[in-house]
């Protein structure tokens, strides 16, 4: 009535409430009674606003790619964005009097583009799609610098690359060599199978050689052993053998030299007696033999006497006519007793 009306805004909203061309109250979420003639409002959004984005470009291999992701921001200054764009707010229709505040996500946008843009003439096609995350990180370092987000008084919350895909020929041909490179991939991998199987095989059967030369050797050191101990052995008996021999030899020797001197002591014994006897005959030649007869006699038992008698007897038995022997004589002297001759031997001369 008479233009007088009453405005709530949501809490959303920054409201700059200008009469005469000055700001007579600002602040957020402000409701309040205005004249309309006289009284111009200015809405600037307080909560983050999402900007989804996709555009082209050209990598340092002049391959076109569509980079496709999604930045946040949010006015952090509005009396510096109200200055650059018009965000007055048409009250009866509830909407604003010019489309700039459209125009500030496009001028992110912008900025953002020109900033891949830089980042992006630098990579090759391989490189440039894998480099999302780093390409965002490095966008969002860039733009916290930039003097146009500070004019604008907004604020950079947050950048995301969501893709960055090269248009579909060169995606077909990457697709292709990726598959020849997996196929050459899997093929390595069974070509390094193989080998490994071989390599294994080869080691096992190596180490089974290694097994046999081991055991040979072990053998051979065995072998070795026990000739060296048969040959100890053998050299000890020989040693005992010529020990033996020696002593055998020396044995021998001594037995020579025994028997040499028994055979001088008997030569020497039998000279002694041989001079001896020489020396008694040389002093009985002169004797007669009779008397040596007699000399003879001397000392010798009486069996032996006997025998000598009937010796002589029998040598001179011509000369005796008749010899008588009693029993009892017979007798004593078959006893051995010469003492027992009672009976008397009778003989008669020749007649």
């Amino acid at each position: 009535m008479f233009g007088f009306r009453f405005v709530k805004f949501q809490p959303s909203d920054y409201v700059l409430k200008v009469k005469n061309g000055k700001v007579v109250r600002e602040g957020v979420g402000l409701s309040f009674h205005y004249y309309a003639p006289t009284t111009s409002v200015v809405v600037v959004p307080v909560s983050s606003i999402d900007v989804p984005f996709m555009f082209e470009e050209i990598t340092n291999d002049y391959q076109t790619v569509t980079v496709q992701g999604q930045l946040t921001y949010r006015i952090v200054d509005y009396r510096k964005t109200t200055q650059i764009l018009n965000y007055t707010y048409n009250l009866r229709k509830n909407t604003y009097l010019s489309d700039d505040p459209g125009k500030l996500a496009q001028r992110v946008i912008n900025i953002a583009k020109v900033l891949t843009k830089k980042q992006l003439e630098q990579l090759p096609l391989r490189e440039a799609i894998k480099s999302s995350e780093r390409l965002a990180k490095t966008i969002t370092q860039e733009t916290g610098r930039n003097e146009e987000i500070e004019k604008l008084g907004i604020e950079l919350m947050g950048l995301s690359i969501l893709a960055i895909v090269p248009n579909k020929e060169t995606l077909r041909a990457l697709e292709a060599q990726a598959r020849e490179e997996i196929l050459r991939s899997a093929d390595n991998a069974l070509y390094e199978r193989r080998n490994a199987s071989i390599e294994q095989e080869r080691r096992v059967k190596e180490n089974e050689l290694n097994t046999e030369i081991a055991v040979e050797t072990k053998k051979k050191q065995i072998r070795e052993t026990q000739l060296d101990a048969e040959r100890s052995v053998k050299q000890k008996q020989n040693a005992m053998m010529e020990e033996q021999l020696s002593f055998d030899t020396a044995l021998e020797e001594k037995k020579q030299e025994l028997i040499g001197l028994t055979v001088a002591n008997q030569r020497a014994e039998a000279d002694a007696k041989a001079y001896e006897l020489s020396a008694v005959m040389n002093s009985l030649q002169g004797v007669a033999p009779g008397v040596l007869q007699a000399l003879t006699n001397v000392g010798m038992k009486p069996d032996k006497l006997i025998a000598i008698a009937f010796q002589e007897l029998a040598e001179n038995a011509g000369k005796i006519g008749q010899l008588n022997i009693s029993p009892d004589l017979l007798q004593g002297l078959m006893g051995g007793s010469a003492g027992n001759g009672g009976n008397a031997a009778r003989g008669g001369g020749g007649r």
